[in-house]
């Protein structure tokens, strides 16, 4: 199993890229196929590190690495006691927090995503917990034009992962 990090080692490790930070925070992820999943495309499309809570949350298992393919050893994994302070944390270092959820002002793709950012994706069933959506700089959503109102957290994590590689892409 991979050894976790606290959040000054991701910055650390983020300092030495020759690019924006990019960190993914992940609120509540509870199925460890979608952690699996999530720290796979967080690998291919760059992130410099995520961020899990330590408890009410999915860790690194056995599935999570077997899901991974390997990523569970190439993306650095921040543990923290509470997102809401780890958000706060990063805000206070001139980090853009921006949540992805149904709710967002804005699409996401509309968003400045060039700068330095972290992205948090809220868990399967109920999103992004209060005041973790309180502290975000910014909501962002996906469209949503079926019956359907919500994506698999993998599946929305990858669009939006992607989308900041796009724009970065641009320059």
């Amino acid at each position: 199993m991979p050894e976790y990090k606290d959040l000054h080692d991701l910055l650390e490790i983020a300092a030495h890229k020759n690019e924006p930070l990019f960190i993914l925070i992940l609120d509540g992820i509870e199925d460890p196929h979608n952690f699996g999943a999530i720290l796979r495309t967080a690998e291919a499309a760059g992130v410099h590190g995520v961020v899990i809570r330590k408890a009410r949350q999915v860790q690194v298992t056995e599935t999570v690495v077997k899901v991974s393919t390997g990523a569970t050893d190439l993306v650095p994994i921040a543990r923290v006691p509470n997102i809401a302070e780890a958000i706060s944390f990063l805000k206070e270092q001139g980090i853009v927090v921006m949540g992805v959820e149904i709710d967002g002002k804005r699409l996401y793709n509309e968003a400045d995503l060039k700068a330095p950012v972290a992205l948090v994706i809220g868990s399967e069933g109920s999103g992004l917990a209060r005041l973790v959506k309180e502290r975000c700089d910014e909501i962002v959503r996906l469209p949503m034009r079926g019956a359907i109102s919500s994506l698999n957290a993998s599946v929305a994590t990858g669009i939006i992962l992607y989308e900041v590689l796009r724009q970065r892409s641009l320059d």
